[in-house]
């Protein structure tokens, strides 16, 4: 299990250098907190004010605005002139697979980017990387979308006493989500095709290496990086 640094309270990384990854940070977003929005690019802004709700708007900016923040970092470069774009999606070609950094500046940087709740999860990496970070269900939620899982990750979860199943189903959920943005796929793929395993050990794709992440109490988090 990898202990991410925290943005916001450990120093900002310096320029990237290949072959050190993967770096990992969370970000823990205080309710009525105010991120600069002029960070943004102009679609990020666009997105920010069409929440309805301040709240949401506040986490959106400022996980979007963390990211930058480090890319800025890890390029050398203020966040608000770190340009972004999409690479095409691994299965119809459209423009919206994984998120990279536009231009050939970090040909060798790779990151993602999740959020849930008050969290905000980064991943960086020299090859393709998945991050996802999520909030435990109740248990009548992870009855109902664990028939969704491959069938060996259902059984898992149906052979635990029900304390136990919300932790677990949330450590199989983030593992898949990592593994699915990861590859671009995203949930195109049915959540039934791959394993990841429920237990304490992720079960890796072939090609990919899945490492669970402290998220703290109620949560659960995971990275996936594309083996070189």
């Amino acid at each position: 299990m990898i202990r991410p640094r925290e943005l916001g309270r450990d120093p900002l990384p310096g320029p990237w250098r290949p072959g050190g990854g993967p770096d990992v940070w969370l970000l823990r977003i205080a309710d009525g907190s105010s991120w600069p929005v002029d960070e943004l690019d102009e679609e990020e802004r666009t997105r920010a004010a069409g929440f309805l709700r301040p709240l949401h708007r506040e986490r959106f900016v400022a996980s979007h605005v963390g990211l930058r923040r480090l890319l800025g970092a890890y390029l050398g470069l203020p966040p608000e002139r770190v340009a972004l774009t999409r690479e095409p999606c691994p299965g119809c070609g459209g423009p919206h697979g994984r998120p990279a950094v536009a231009g050939a500046s970090a040909p060798s940087l790779h990151f993602n980017l999740s959020h849930a709740g008050e969290l905000a999860l980064f991943a960086f990496a020299d090859t393709p990387v998945g991050a996802d970070v999520e909030e435990e269900q109740p248990a009548a939620v992870v009855a109902d979308v664990s028939r969704m899982l491959h069938p060996s990750e259902t059984a898992e979860l149906d052979a635990l006493p029900e304390p136990e199943r919300p932790a677990a189903f949330a450590r199989c959920w983030t593992r898949k989500e990592a593994y699915l943005k990861g590859t671009g796929t995203g949930l195109a793929e049915s959540p039934a095709v791959t394993y990841v395993g429920t237990g304490a050990v992720p079960a890796a794709p072939p090609g990919w290496t899945l490492t669970d992440v402290e998220a703290g109490a109620g949560h659960a988090a995971a990275i996936a990086v594309a083996e070189g």
